[in-house]
């Protein structure tokens, strides 16, 4: 089965885990054997991951230097991209057959200039502070922040995804038995002006989106949504919490989740598994092999059935 697997930035780097070289790739190594599981188990899949809390990282580094080193949010996440790629590739290239071929694509993803999520910023990215730190954030650069569970986290715009430009350079490394890492970080946010010409624009694509895009481009017949909460739940946060085993699309539509975080991932899978023969999970990343066979994380579908709670 064809399966594209994305990797949320919080599940490479986990909330509250200091953002140093020793410590992605240590979670990037735990990664790398649970994505082994399904390449063992006979799946095909292609790579996504998430950017948010290195592109946070780097933009803050990039602020505190010279105004004129201040660089543009494409420009960073084109960096995270080919760091996280290297080092999934490199970790990853260690837990497989030697025989294995991978290949790390930086990929541009075109969006709509005039889309109104430049007007309204949602997605979060860097660490998380408290609210004094964050306001004073705030005064010295004119950034955004939203809360994010009892702390404040940066918000920038994430336009919808329109096209994938390297989709058939992805689709023939697929073709031809390459592991492919592309879309990081939702891909590199790109506009057409004039004569097709493309630029750069200040933007972080929501990856979850961004690989649903993909998936469906690709002909993929799963797409998993892989994180640091074991599954979708009602209630997240409250005593009344329970985790979903199974949804529909229908049932889905009834309830709310948090804007930034899993609100993306719930619409990214229904987009997809609203297509005929198409399924879509999110879980654990620990749990892939388990999620892809039913026995772990939110199983989505496009019956009309209702939600069943796991345990």
């Amino acid at each position: 089965m064809l399966i594209v697997v994305a990797l949320g930035g919080n599940a490479l780097l986990k909330r509250g885990e200091p953002m140093t070289v020793d410590m992605q790739r240590a979670n990037i190594h735990g990664a790398a054997k649970a994505l082994a599981t399904l390449i063992d188990a006979g799946h095909t899949i292609v790579i996504t991951h998430g950017n948010g809390p290195q592109i946070g990282l780097l933009a803050l580094q990039a602020a505190a230097g010279p105004k004129d080193g201040l660089y543009p949010l494409d420009i960073l996440g084109a960096e995270t991209d080919g760091m996280i790629g290297y080092m999934i590739e490199q970790e990853l290239r260690n837990a497989l057959p030697k025989s294995a071929l991978l290949a790390t694509l930086l990929t541009q993803i075109r969006v709509d200039e005039d889309d109104p999520a430049f007007g309204t910023p949602t997605k979060p990215i860097g660490p998380v502070y408290d609210k004094v730190t964050a306001d004073q954030i705030r005064q010295e650069h004119g950034w955004t922040f939203a809360i994010d569970g009892s702390k404040w986290r940066r918000v920038v715009a994430s336009p919808e995804p329109i096209e994938i430009l390297e989709l058939d350079v992805i689709a023939m490394l697929v073709d031809h038995g390459v592991i492919v890492i592309c879309v990081g970080g939702g891909g590199v946010p790109v506009v057409s002006r004039g004569e097709g010409n493309l630029a750069g624009i200040e933007a972080v694509i929501d990856k979850d989106r961004a690989s649903a895009l993909l998936a469906e481009r690709l002909g993929a017949e799963m797409l998993l949504l892989l994180t640091d909460v074991d599954a979708v739940y009602t209630d997240f946060g409250h005593p009344s919490a329970k985790a979903i085993s199974s949804v529909s699309v229908s049932a889905l539509a009834a309830k709310s989740f948090a804007a930034g975080s899993m609100a993306p991932k719930v619409e990214a899978a229904t987009k997809f598994v609203n297509m005929p023969g198409k399924r879509a999970a999110i879980g654990r990343l620990e749990d892939a092999l388990a999620i892809v066979n039913g026995d772990a994380g939110t199983l989505i579908d496009a019956g009309e059935g209702g939600i069943q709670f796991r345990g």
